[in-house]
C-alpha cells in the first residue's frame, strides 16, 4: 500500500499520466470519427500522418497553455477555457499544414469536425474526472503539500482562512508563527508560537512550504525571516497585504530582469488580444450577414415613422478612455435632446417614438453596434460604454469605475446578462464589468452570447 506522501513525491508521474491520457484520448476520438464516417476501411496513410502530427502538436502546443499542472488552485473553467484554446490550435496548425502542402481535399470533413468535438469533449470529461479523484485522494491525507505560515496582523489569518476553504488545493496548514498575541478562534487548531522557532519547526516536521503572509512595510523582519531559511531547502512564498485593493488580472511577471507584481493590468494582451479581435470580427460578420434582412426592415421602420436619419450616433467612451461614435437605430424625433441636454434613461423617460419604443423594449436599436465592432471600436462582449458626460460624473463617486475602461466597451456584457442594465444599481453593474474583465476568457465571451441570446434582449429594464 502506498504511504500518504507516494503522490506528492512522484507529481512528474502525474503530469506524464495526463500527457499519455490526452494522446490516447486523441486516437482513441480520431478512431471513433473514422469508424463512423468510412466505416471498417483501413486508415489510408495521409490520415496517419495527421494523427502522428496532431500527437506531436499536443506535446508542444499544450504546454503552452500550462494543462499539465495538478490543479492547486485553478478553477474547472480555467483549465477548460485552456483545453479549448489547445485543442483549437492544434487543429488551426494542422488545417493550416495541410493547406499548404495542399492536401486538405483528401480528407473528409465530416471526419475533420466530429474528431474535433469528440476529442475536446472527451478531454474535459477526463479532466474532470481526474479531478474529482485526485480532490478525494487530498481529502485522505493523499498528495498534500504541507505549509506554516508565518504571519504579522490579520494578513495571515485571511491568508489561512482562504486556504482552508480551498480544501481541493491539498495545501495542509501545519503551523502559524507570529510575533504577536494571536487570539483568533480560526487558528486554534494549528500549532503556534513565535517566529524564531519557525526554522526549527520546519525543518523536523517535514514542511513542503512556508507562507509568509506580511504587511509590504515590515520589509525588514521580511528579509529577517527569509535569512532564517537560508540552510534549509522548503519553498517560500510571500503573500503582501494586498487584500484591501480592487485588483484587476494581477500577477507576477518579470521585466526586463525584475520581478513586477502586476495589481491591475488589461487581460487584453498578447495573444488574449489577437484571440479577442478574431472572435469579434468573425462573429459580427456573420451576424451582420445573417440578420441583414431584419437591418434592413428596422431601417425602413424607422425611417417612414418620423423624419430624420435611419442611424442615432453618438459620442461614447470605450477602451483607455478613447471616443467613438456609438451607432444605433433612431428611437427619439431628431433634436429631441436640444432643449433638455444628455439625458439619463429611465423607466419614465417617454421621448421615444412608437417605433423607437419598440426597438428599445426589445433593443433591436443595439444591432448597428455590429457595425463598431466590425471598426474595431467595440466588442461583442464587454462593459457598457457611456458619454463622457456621465463617464466624468460616475468616475469620483463609484469605486472602480474607470477600471472598465481597461477593455473594449462590448454590445453586452455580463452585467447585462444578470439583470444590471437600464435604470438599476450602478455599483452593482461596475461590480459585475470588474468581474469580467478580472475573470476573461473565450469560454466566458461564448457564456454571455447564449446568455443574450435566451434573456438580454427583452427585458423589463430596457427602455
Amino acid at each position: 500500500m502506498y504511504t500518504q506522501g507516494f503522490l506528492k513525491e512522484h507529481s512528474g508521474f502525474l503530469v506524464w499520466v495526463m500527457r499519455l491520457l490526452d494522446w490516447l484520448i486523441l486516437l482513441l476520438s480520431c478512431g471513433a470519427a473514422y469508424l463512423y464516417v468510412f466505416g471498417l476501411q483501413p486508415l489510408a496513410m495521409h490520415y496517419q500522418v495527421a494523427i502522428l502530427t496532431a500527437v506531436l502538436l499536443c506535446g508542444l502546443v499544450f504546454p503552452m497553455y500550462s494543462l499539465y499542472r495538478t490543479w492547486r488552485g485553478i478553477e474547472r473553467m480555467q483549465e477548460i477555457a485552456a483545453i479549448l484554446g489547445g485543442w483549437t490550435t492544434v487543429f488551426g496548425i494542422l488545417i493550416f499544414l495541410s493547406f499548404i502542402s495542399k492536401t486538405s481535399s483528401e480528407f473528409s470533413r465530416v471526419w475533420l469536425t466530429i474528431w474535433y468535438f469528440l476529442g475536446f469533449i472527451s478531454i474535459v470529461l477526463t479532466r474532470i474526472s481526474l479531478r474529482s479523484v485526485l480532490r478525494y485522494m487530498r481529502g485522505l491525507g493523499f498528495n498534500q503539500r504541507h505549509i506554516t505560515i508565518i504571519g504579522s496582523g490579520d494578513v495571515g489569518e485571511r491568508v489561512f482562512q482562504h486556504l482552508s476553504a480551498a480544501s481541493e488545493t491539498g495545501f495542509n496548514v501545519k503551523g502559524y508563527f507570529s510575533d504577536q498575541r494571536i487570539d483568533a478562534r480560526s487558528l486554534s487548531s494549528l500549532y503556534q508560537a513565535g517566529i524564531e522557532e519557525a526554522a526549527a519547526y520546519v525543518e523536523v516536521h517535514d514542511i513542503d512550504q512556508v507562507w509568509i503572509a506580511m504587511p509590504l512595510r515590515e520589509e525588514e523582519r521580511i528579509e529577517q525571516v527569509v535569512n532564517q531559511f537560508s540552510h534549509s531547502t522548503v519553498d517560500i512564498r510571500f503573500v503582501p497585504d494586498i487584500f484591501g485593493f480592487r485588483l484587476i488580472n494581477h500577477s507576477i511577471s518579470s521585466i526586463a530582469g525584475l520581478s513586477v507584481v502586476n495589481l491591475s493590468v488589461t487581460p487584453m494582451d498578447g495573444i488574449n488580444r489577437v484571440v479577442k479581435s478574431i472572435e469579434d470580427k468573425l462573429i459580427s460578420f456573420f451576424i451582420l450577414l445573417w440578420i441583414s434582412p431584419l437591418l434592413l426592415a428596422l431601417a425602413l421602420a424607422v425611417k417612414v415613422s418620423s423624419r430624420g436619419p435611419v442611424f442615432y450616433k453618438q459620442e461614447r467612451l470605450s477602451w483607455n478612455g478613447r471616443k467613438f461614435k456609438m451607432y444605433k437605430f433612431r428611437s427619439m424625433p431628431v433634436d429631441s435632446e436640444s432643449e433638455s441636454g444628455a439625458v439619463w434613461a429611465s423607466k419614465s423617460e417617454n421621448r421615444a417614438t412608437r417605433v423607437g419604443a419598440f426597438l428599445r423594449r426589445t433593443s433591436l436599436d443595439e444591432l448597428p453596434q455590429f457595425i463598431n465592432v466590425l471598426r474595431g471600436e467595440m466588442s461583442i462582449v464587454g462593459p457598457r460604454p457611456e458619454r463622457p458626460m456621465f463617464v466624468e460624473k460616475f468616475k469620483d463617486e463609484i469605486p472602480g469605475y474607470m477600471q472598465k475602461h481597461m477593455v473594449k466597451a462590448g454590445i453586452t456584457g455580463w452585467a447585462q446578462v444578470n439583470g444590471w442594465r437600464g435604470d438599476t444599481d450602478l455599483q452593482m453593474r461596475i461590480e459585475h464589468d470588474l468581474y469580467y474583465i478580472d475573470n476573461w476568457s473565450l469560454w466566458l465571451d461564448l457564456k454571455i452570447i447564449f446568455l443574450t441570446v435566451f434573456k438580454g434582449f427583452v427585458h423589463k429594464n430596457a427602455y
